[in-house]
């Protein structure tokens, strides 16, 4: 004997057509105000200096780095561009000097990192004071 009415039990239902709606809607309203940037195609316009052009001091080690990565240091050429003889050359110009300034003379066209061994050697060789030079714009 069964006393009980047989009941049917309904299985709730989460209805995903109105959640995949709002979904889309918010997707596309995220594209429609998102800013997009283009970094390759920035234009750099470096400044000049009209400054006028200071003495040279005696404790002042020019550092000249070429299109090609060669490096000069107080107009004597180096056979390896590299940061070891680089800071070598750096210390040999220094002589007795305790804290030279190193004054990097570079090509607009030479790399970043030409310029940046220079860096690094000077700071491997324990000198703080760094300077570029740059050409008037007349």
């Amino acid at each position: 004997m069964k006393f009980q009415r047989e009941r049917r039990h309904d299985e709730p239902e989460i209805n995903l057509i109105p959640m995949i709606d709002v979904l889309l809607v918010i997707i596309i309203f995220l594209m429609l105000t998102t800013t997009y940037a283009r970094f390759s195609g920035l234009e750099i316009n470096l400044p000049t200096a009209d400054a006028a052009k200071q003495p040279d001091q005696p404790n002042e080690i020019n550092v000249v780095v070429t299109v090609g990565g060669q490096v000069l240091v107080n107009k004597v050429p180096l056979a390896n561009s590299d940061v070891t003889s680089i800071s070598e050359a750096l210390r040999r110009a220094a002589g007795a000097a305790s804290d030279p300034l190193i004054v990097i003379n570079a090509d607009a066209r030479t790399t970043h990192q030409s310029v940046i061994d220079v860096m690094q050697a000077a700071q491997g060789a324990g000198y703080a004071h760094i300077s570029f030079a740059t050409q008037t714009s007349h």
